[in-house]
């Protein structure tokens, strides 16, 4: 491969690596934007009001390094003790500590093959082998593909893109199975239909469940995720994160994350509101012919049998309407994500729906 002149000064990992394309942030008047998973309503008003309370003379200072109000919150939330929590960067920032501190090994770590498209940018940005597991016909995890030996297991519950969930009595057979291995739990999405597995860290010493305040809690632009693991691997992850950045959550990050982790009413009713539009999307897009996975999650993943994938999103976008489409791996290119929106971003994704693929 020619280099630029720019880069001739790379260093040798860089030309390797493959980066992690986000969903697009596109500035277009009147959009629908249901492509990259955000919660379509703002945050507890006790989030905003928290926020205006750090404006001062003290953002000269540092912030807290180990964030311990938040920890302790997230803590009693969870009824776990505060050694058993890790509070990152956005939980893109705790996965990446997680693949460095837990899953670097000689043996492969194992993930789906359709799965959260991060996980083997990690691997290329760590040296890390993996093989990526083949889901089922159904777009399932097969607990059974996982037993053999590896150098971790990591996977989003529910998954994504497909939204698809995996029981926990699966999860424990899995844990069972692999407990000289890190089994790493990504539960981005599990406040929207899911039951979480934290209650099994205290059984099993080899788990790790992240966990986002982007989604659920509507606080995408804040950046604040976490993890729950028994102290040996938050220990782990600890040592990760100060040899990398100290201060990862900036002070307006740690007060908005307290305010909404203690507002638990604001969080349930809006939770609900995202899982009472889902359900009825999902039924008006089966009555428009879609196959739509079932989905525990704040997105859909759906394809019409008479419509190629990415030709229907170009053509929601020259409505102002984006949704996701993926083209690798080629199984998954019929498909379209979409985010749940709000009852009337949804309203205007069924008539445009309608138009462009209701029966004639």
């Amino acid at each position: 491969m020619s280099r630029t002149p720019t880069s001739r000064y790379w260093s040798a990992v860089v030309g390797a690596l493959t980066p992690y394309v986000p969903g697009e942030q596109p500035r277009l008047a009147n959009l629908v934007k249901l492509n990259t998973n955000e919660n379509p309503y703002g945050p507890s008003p006790r989030v905003l009001e928290a926020l205006r309370s750090e404006v001062g003379d003290t953002l000269r200072l540092y912030p807290d390094p180990n964030s311990d109000r938040l920890r302790a919150a997230i803590a009693a939330y969870h009824a776990v003790s505060a050694d058993q929590v890790f509070i990152g960067n956005g939980s893109d920032e705790v996965l990446a500590h997680a693949f460095l501190a837990l899953l670097k090994h000689e043996r492969p770590v194992f993930f789906p093959d359709i799965t959260y498209s991060f996980y083997p940018v990690y691997c290329g940005l760590y040296g890390i082998a993996h093989r990526e597991i083949p889901l089922d016909d159904a777009f399932q995890i097969r607990v059974d593909d996982y037993l053999s030996p590896n150098g971790g297991v990591i996977f989003p519950n529910p998954n994504a893109p497909t939204g698809r969930l995996l029981a926990l009595g699966e999860i424990e057979r899995l844990l069972a199975a692999n407990r000289d291995s890190v089994v790493v739990l990504d539960e981005a999405y599990v406040d929207f239909g899911g039951a979480s597995a934290v209650p099994l860290v205290a059984r099993h010493p080899q788990l790790l469940v992240t966990r986002t305040l982007s989604k659920s809690h509507a606080l995408a632009g804040l950046r604040v995720g976490y993890a729950i693991g028994q102290a040996p691997l938050v220990e782990a992850l600890d040592r990760v994160k100060d040899s990398f950045n100290s201060y990862p959550l900036d002070r307006f990050a740690q007060a908005g994350a307290l305010a909404s982790i203690e507002d638990h009413a604001y969080f349930e009713s809006i939770c609900a509101r995202v899982v009472a539009t889902r359900t009825r999307l999902v039924g008006a897009m089966e009555g428009l012919g879609f196959e739509v996975l079932p989905s525990a999650a704040n997105f859909v993943f759906a394809r019409h049998p008479a419509h190629d994938g990415a030709a229907l999103a170009a053509r929601l976008r020259e409505r102002s309407i984006i949704v996701r489409h993926f083209k690798n791996p080629a199984r998954i290119a019929p498909f379209l994500r979409i985010t749940v929106g709000t009852d009337a971003q949804c309203d205007a994704l069924l008539e445009a729906l309608q138009a462009l693929c209701g029966k004639r």
